[in-house]
Order: C-alpha cells, then sequence, then structure tokens
C-alpha cells in the first residue's frame, strides 16, 4: 500500500520498522534490527540513531535538509518533506490521512522516488559491474574538473576513494561530537561560565578530535583533506527534554534549574543566521584553537606513519575580510606552536567558505586572507534566495510544478541568481590572486547540469557526498566533451558563412 510521496531525499531502497528515538535506533540497529528512523525533522543529535538505523524518514525538510545531507553523505535511504504525514513521536506512531502507523510497523522506503509504502518490500544489493570501473576510466580521461567527497568519517571516507574522489573538500566536524560520550564534553564546553571551565571541557574533546582527523587523513593518504571548523549554532548540541537536561546534571554536577537557565541563553529566534560559523570562532577563539591544535597534531602523528598529508582548514559563514583575518592569525599561531613543541612543520592552507552574498560581492577583499574559496552552495542559496532549506519541501514542489522556478534551487543551481554571485567571486578572487584554488562543496557538486555550470565558471573541483562521486566523475567529463564539441563547432560556422 502506498502511503505517500515525499522528496527522493537520497538514492536506495530499505524496509524496516518504524522507530521515532534515535536512541532506540542506535541500540536496535546495532544490534541487527532492521529499523527506520522516523521523525519530524533531524538534528545533528540524532546522528548516531541514523547512522544505525537502515533508512530515515522525515515529515519536513527539503532537499538539503539536515536529514537529505546527512544521508546522502552515507550512502543511506532517505525520503524528507513527506508533508502528508503527520509524526505523534510521543504517541509512537505517524498518520496520513485515515491510516495510522505505528511503532514497530513495517515500512519500506524508496530514496529514488520519495514513495513511502506500509509493509516490507524485497530489496536486492546494487553491485558494480567491470563496466562502470571502464567507464568511468573513459570519463577521468576527459575531464578539467576535480572531484573531492564531503565525508566526516574514516569509512566514508574509503567508501568515496573507492569511488574515485580524489581529496576530501569537507569534513564537518560537529558530527565527530555526537558520538558515544563526547557529546557530554560538548555541552560543559558549551555551558560553561568562564574560559576556564571551557579550556577544561575542550581538553576533554582534544584527543577525541585528533584521533578522527588521524583516521581521516589515513583514509586519504596522499589527497588533500579540508576541514571545516565547527559550523553549526551551539544550542544544537544542547539537551531539550526535561529527562535529558537531568541526566545531564548528574554528569557535570549543575542544578537541573541553572542548566535550564543556561540552555535558555543560547536561544536564537533565527539561528541559522545567529551565532554559528566564523562567528563561533571569534567569540570564543579556544574553540578554534582547540580544532586547529587537533588537526596539525594529527597531521604530524600520521605523517611519521608514512602518511602523505595534505590539511586544509576552512572557515564557516565569513561575511568579511576582517573576519577571516582574524580566524587565519588564530590558526597561524597555533600552528606555530604545535610545530615549535613537535620540532617539524608540515604545510597547510586556510581558506574559506563563500556562502553569503555579501562574502561573493567582497571577494577580492577576503581573498587577501584566504589560500582557497570553496562555495557552501546550500547556504548561498538559502541567502540569496531568502528560503529556509529545511521547510522549502513545503511549498517548493509547488512552485516546480507550476513553473514559478524551473527547477529546485537546493538540488539544481540557479544560475541566474546564485551562478552569477559564484561567477563574480571567482573573478574578484582571482583579481587578487590568480592562482586562487577554488570549488564547490554543496550537494550541487554531485548534480550533473550544476557540473556544467561549475566547469564553464572555471572551478578546480567540485565536493559531493561519496555515493555521488561517480556521478559528479561522469558530469564533469560530459561538460569538457561539451565545451571541446563548442569550440570546433564556432570555427565551422565561421567558415561557412
Amino acid at each position: 500500500q502506498l502511503l505517500s510521496v515525499g522528496l527522493p531525499a537520497s538514492p536506495g531502497a530499505a524496509s524496516g520498522r518504524v522507530v521515532f528515538n534515535p536512541d532506540e535506533a542506535a541500540e536496535r540497529g546495532t544490534a541487527g534490527d532492521e529499523v527506520i528512523l522516523v521523525r519530524r525533522e533531524t538534528s545533528p543529535e540524532d546522528f548516531h540513531g541514523m547512522v544505525a538505523a537502515r533508512a530515515i524518514l522525515t515529515a519536513r525538510g527539503g532537499m538539503t535538509s539536515h536529514a537529505a545531507v546527512v544521508a546522502r553523505g552515507m550512502g543511506k535511504c532517505c525520503v524528507a518533506g513527506a508533508t502528508e504525514i503527520v509524526v505523534d513521536e510521543a504517541r509512537g506512531r505517524f498518520s496520513v490521512g485515515s491510516t495510522q502507523v505505528a511503532h514497530d510497523d513495517w515500512i519500506t522506503l524508496d530514496g529514488s522516488t520519495g514513495r513511502i509504502i506500509l509493509g516490507r518490500v524485497p530489496t536486492v544489493e546494487a553491485e558494480l559491474s567491470a563496466d562502470f570501473y571502464r567507464l568511468m576510466e573513459w570519463a577521468d580521461a576527459v575531464r578539467r574538473l576535480g572531484v573531492r567527497t564531503n565525508a566526516d568519517t574514516p569509512r566514508d571516507s574509503e567508501v568515496a576513494r573507492r569511488f574515485g574522489a580524489e581529496g576530501i573538500g569537507l569534513c564537518r566536524t560537529e558530527h565527530m561530537f555526537f558520538e558515544g560520550d563526547r557529546i557530554d564534553a560538548v555541552r560543559e564546553m558549551i555551558l560553561a561560565e568562564s574560559p576556564a571551565e571551557r579550556e577544561f571541557a575542550l581538553a576533554k574533546l582534544l584527543p577525541m578530535q585528533r584521533e578522527d582527523f588521524m583516521g581521516i587523513f589515513r583514509a586519504m593518504d596522499g589527497l588533500p583533506v579540508t576541514i571545516r571548523l565547527l559550523d553549526p549554532p551551539l544550542h544544537e548540541f544542547l539537551p531539550q527534554g526535561a529527562a535529558e537536561i537531568k541526566g545531564l546534571a548528574r554528569k557535570t554536577g549543575v542544578e537541573a534549574a541553572r542548566l535550564r537557565q543556561l540552555i535558555e541563553q543560547h536561544h536564537e529566534s533565527n539561528p541559522m543566521l545567529g551565532h554559528r560559523g566564523v562567528r563561533l570562532g571569534l567569540s570564543h577563539p579556544e574553540i578554534t584553537r582547540m580544532q586547529a591544535r587537533a588537526c596539525f597534531e594529527a597531521a604530524l602523528a600520521v605523517r611519521r606513519e608514512g602518511v602523505e598529508v595534505h590539511p586544509e582548514l576552512m572557515v564557516p559563514l565569513v561575511g568579511t575580510a576582517e573576519e577571516l583575518r582574524r580566524q587565519h592569525e588564530t590558526i597561524d599561531t597555533t600552528a606555530r606552536e604545535v610545530f615549535e613543541r613537535a620540532g617539524e612543520e608540515i604545510p597547510y592552507l586556510v581558506g574559506t567558505m563563500i556562502e553569503l552574498p555579501r562574502a561573493a560581492v567582497t571577494a577580492d577583499r577576503i581573498a587577501e586572507h584566504a589560500d582557497f574559496f570553496s562555495f557552501g552552495t546550500n547556504d548561498l542559496t538559502q541567502t540569496t534566495f531568502g528560503i529556509s532549506r529545511d521547510d522549502a519541501g513545503r511549498f517548493l514542489p509547488g512552485y516546480v510544478e507550476e513553473g514559478v522556478l524551473p527547477d529546485d534551487p537546493f538540488q539544481t543551481l540557479d544560475q541566474e541568481g546564485v551562478g552569477t554571485l559564484v561567477e563574480m567571486a571567482v573573478r574578484l578572487g582571482r583579481g587578487v590572486k590568480p592562482m586562487l584554488k577554488v570549488g564547490v562543496c554543496g550537494e550541487h557538486g554531485g548534480d550533473p547540469r550544476s557540473v556544467e555550470f561549475f566547469h564553464r565558471a572555471g572551478l578546480d573541483y567540485v565536493s559531493c557526498s561519496p555515493y555521488r562521486v561517480p556521478i559528479a566523475r561522469l558530469a564533469a567529463a560530459h561538460a569538457a566533451l561539451g565545451e571541446r564539441s563548442s569550440s570546433q563547432e564556432a570555427p565551422a560556422r565561421e567558415a561557412a558563412d
């Protein structure tokens, strides 16, 4: 029975029993149960449950929502923005019209079409043939654009490398903070009431983050790894329910009432445009210092093992040149301290994401302090259109269906608007630094039509989720062949004229 159709957020198909709690999904999934995590929408604190689940279903969110991006990165089936379903997590059920689906009921998701099916549907594992590898060899022989991956774990890095990724264009450090007990140290850091308390909590996180980076550097031996500094607003890491707050109170020794006050102080009306990204690094430079130190210590450690490492640190949500200058200075100071203690150095780059219109139109000034640009086209689309990517699923499909927009701009780049900002930033940045490396790390890096545009715009590489790397490689080859065909046709037309 077809229940509803949502957005095809991440391809593949999976059947499983419905669960609504990420902790239950993690426990049962790890034990071998086939479960599908159903949420109104996901957040970073659901990550452990998403990893263990067979698939993910959300009632809210678009093609670049948290659920969609994380699922694509893991190669996990996901249907997002299924607006017809009403999720009642407290009662353990969701409904579609008069149909009720309860906790532990079987459902099947088709992430390629967005279909939600009641019951268990047989599926088969996809396999790669020799023809696939031959086709990829042909594509690599003609493409100019490099193809990297967005990966946050050694496993994702290894998968992407098998698919032909030439490095990591985006490593989101925040996902690492939700593994195991480290979320407690993160929350201690956020709720600290003095720099000394914050430094104490960060000291607990440092060895964990260092180990994470070492695993990724090993997986990407010989290839560049771009590590994005902490980006999300801090409230996403904090407990919200009464039970979670009481649990944190027991662990920290801080009264629950006081914890609730501190959590309320971090509340923001519009957190995606609030205290996040570079703004966190400037308000709390100790966070930047910890992450930079973890990166450099990890790079030196794996180099001693014989691993060739090329670290690149990326500052998110930069809107002014001064923001990047200050963060660059903090990173450089940390690097010198690490290298002096170790008695050895390692080359590294510091760059920024271009994901705000202001950054694009002042890219010449920002380039003075950047070794590279990487377009975060998910947020750049969001801030250019003024559309929340997490709420876009409510109306964008109708816009496309009625012809208001030719495509969902979160799936295929809006070349007229967002594309103009990309071209402007490339031109301005390379006007200051002709050899400035420029890439894209938004999900548009895996969309064929968007890849063709990035080729024409002169970018050096695209980066996308691991399972979209073959698509990007093929699309980059198509773009190169199309350009070659156009250049050959032009003289022929002139001769005919």
